[in-house]
């Protein structure tokens, strides 16, 4: 029987070569390569700010099989530069999908290809670390592999990348939509008991989301706010969110931002992903450059301050040194993975952090209690014993 011939090809800058078929977009793209080994939830994966700079590749093989719809978006359009899979996309098969995997991508000008041995590059990646890689669609099969390899090599990583400028939102804006829940879908906040300033340095819509059912009326500002910004609208309290690219470059202007905040009010402050490393950075520690970073759903991290084990949710390639934690900033959780850091608290303060995503409810419910704490700190500085 005939070859078919290959019409997607993703370069490592090593020179490895992966062929396979194309789907999605056409064109080329570089950025760094991970693996999520996530079971469900693709289309968040791809709308996951976190993502921008990256091509995941999904360790789970089907990928695509019940489509996409507009309520599963995590912001406006796919953020992650593209998609590597071992079987091509089904038709969908559910009762939700508004449309094919494949037409969503083309659509929203994101390559993706399948036909691939992710297992094999899920060993390159661990091995290896997160390698720089060209991928290509072309339908007719015509690659310069030179080309290619050249421009995997000229990427020039996330290393001191400051991404969160291209991801946060332009202007301030108000949030209160709630959890999905059956069955009324997404219900609107109407009675909220707190005033929350969230800011965005690439904020998943399902954490507003859960800042909103937790009782809050969510203010969200650019990465860029200020101390002034943040506290002129005199808030509750203030959550630091997920984003894309290297905490220490993001830092050049969050953390004075926030230092200004906890050196001038008392309130409470909750971050999550580039947040919890915002807030680290703000403290006095530092962060580091991950080997392969954590990406998936099915992330072990153990609570030491009540010994209990949360399945997480996780989506980062830098990550908090422990070792340089200040002596008044406690750490929470570690991942049972590695041991890296996944928490922190200040001493005498409502002002901690998470690594992972509690909003992602892989549990499903193991760690939605951060949201609440986050209120219940709120309440208790609104009335004071």
């Amino acid at each position: 029987m005939p070859r078919t011939i290959p019409t997607a090809c993703l370069a490592l800058a090593d020179g490895t070569l992966f062929y396979g078929r194309g789907f999605g977009a056409t064109g080329v793209t570089t950025a760094e390569l991970c693996f999520n080994t996530s079971m469900t939830g693709y289309q968040e994966i791809m709308t996951d700010p976190s993502y921008a700079g990256q091509v995941v590749t999904f360790t789970f093989p089907h990928v695509g099989n019940v489509g996409v719809n507009p309520e599963d978006d995590e912001t406006a359009d796919p953020v992650a530069e593209g998609m590597v899979v071992k079987w091509d996309p089904t038709e969908p098969s559910n009762w939700r999908a508004a449309e094919p995997l494949s037409d969503w991508l083309a659509r929203r000008g994101r390559i993706a290809m399948g036909g691939v041995d992710t297992r094999r590059l899920t060993r390159a990646i661990r091995q290896q670390g997160a390698p720089h890689v060209a991928l290509a669609h072309d339908p007719e099969g015509r690659f310069d592999i030179e080309a290619l390899v050249a421009a995997a090599r000229s990427f020039r990583g996330l290393v001191g990348l400051d991404l969160a400028k291209g991801v946060t939102c332009a202007q301030s804006y108000r949030w209160d939509e709630m959890r999905w829940a059956w069955p009324i879908g997404y219900a609107r906040q109407e009675t909220p008991r707190h005033r929350v300033v969230a800011v965005d340095y690439g904020a998943k819509r399902n954490i507003l989301r859960c800042l909103a059912s937790s009782g809050a009326d969510v203010t969200v500002l650019p990465a860029t706010a200020t101390a002034d910004d943040i506290l002129a609208l005199e808030p509750d309290g203030v959550f630091l969110s997920n984003g894309p690219g290297d905490p220490a470059a993001t830092g050049e202007y969050a953390v004075p931002a926030i230092r200004g905040v906890l050196d001038r009010s008392e309130v409470p402050m909750f971050g999550i992903c580039l947040g919890h490393q915002m807030l680290a950075l703000a403290l006095g520690a530092k962060t580091v450059k991950m080997n392969h970073g954590h990406h998936g759903a099915n992330h072990p991290v153990k609570d030491l301050e009540t010994g209990k084990v949360e399945i997480t949710s996780m989506n980062h390639g830098f990550t908090v040194d422990s070792q340089t934690l200040p002596s008044d900033v406690r750490e929470t959780h570690v991942s049972l993975f590695d041991g890296s850091n996944c928490g922190i608290r200040m001493d005498g303060r409502s002002v901690y952090s998470v690594q992972y995503h509690p909003e992602a409810s892989p549990g499903p419910q193991d760690s939605y209690y951060l949201f609440e704490r986050f209120a219940e700190a709120m309440d208790r500085r609104k009335t004071p014993a």
